[in-house]
């Protein structure tokens, strides 16, 4: 036997009701007009960069990073994008010597700087001493973090050759040695998934002129 359900109305709730409905068929069409509406246009500016000893004057997104740079709008894709949040090393390039992260650079913020990328340390026919080390000691495997490895490596010596400490110097004032630990201590945020280490150590250490 079924119970009759008794539902109590009153002019407020009839009114109520009644506005929610026309506010909700008015809002579609102003929320589709928005959506259609155009995004505005990317801000651009430009920005002059000297790369591998030639210059180029470029128009950028203001939030293109220089590894964007490098890869789409100059096509040199020797640098490689790997984690895209500076945790790979797999971008490394040098500016104005030292060593960064690609990725967390953008653009416009190296204007008139000079980048080197792996395709201005060498070339097939002349490798550098680096990348010829390289070869000689197996210091890649698949090869897509070598580019940075490589970039990272020479900029360790120039680093160790300046007198800048790390974090397993014996000293803060004393001039670093040019030891295993140390070349393994600065190359730490390079990665290498196929676990080339110990090759790419003797590889800068026969560059150093010294035992690994």
């Amino acid at each position: 036997m079924s119970k009759s359900v008794d539902f109590e109305i009153s002019r407020r709730g009839v009114l109520a009701g009644g506005a929610a409905t026309v506010a909700a068929t008015t809002a579609a069409p102003a929320v589709q007009a928005q959506a259609a509406r155009p995004a505005p246009a990317a801000p651009l500016a430009d920005v002059s960069l000297k790369v591998n000893g030639t210059s180029h004057r470029l128009s950028v997104d203001t939030r293109t990073t220089l590894l964007d740079a490098l890869r789409e709008n100059l096509k040199l894709t020797g640098t490689k994008k790997g984690c895209d949040h500076g945790q790979c090393g797999a971008c490394t390039v040098l500016v104005d010597g030292t060593r960064i992260n690609a990725c967390l650079t953008l653009a416009v913020m190296h204007d008139g700087d000079e980048i080197t990328t792996i395709e201005g340390l060498g070339t097939p026919d002349k490798l550098h001493p680096m990348q010829a080390a390289f070869v000689k000691h197996d210091g890649y495997q698949c090869g897509y973090c070598t580019p940075g490895q490589i970039c990272s490596a020479v900029a360790v010596l120039g680093e160790i050759k300046a007198g800048i400490p790390s974090h397993v110097s014996a000293s803060l004032t004393d001039r670093p040695q040019l030891t295993t630990a140390e070349m393994r201590e600065r190359m730490s945020g390079n990665i290498c998934r196929c676990g080339a280490y110990s090759n790419i150590v003797e590889a800068m250490a026969d560059v150093a002129g010294v035992n690994a």
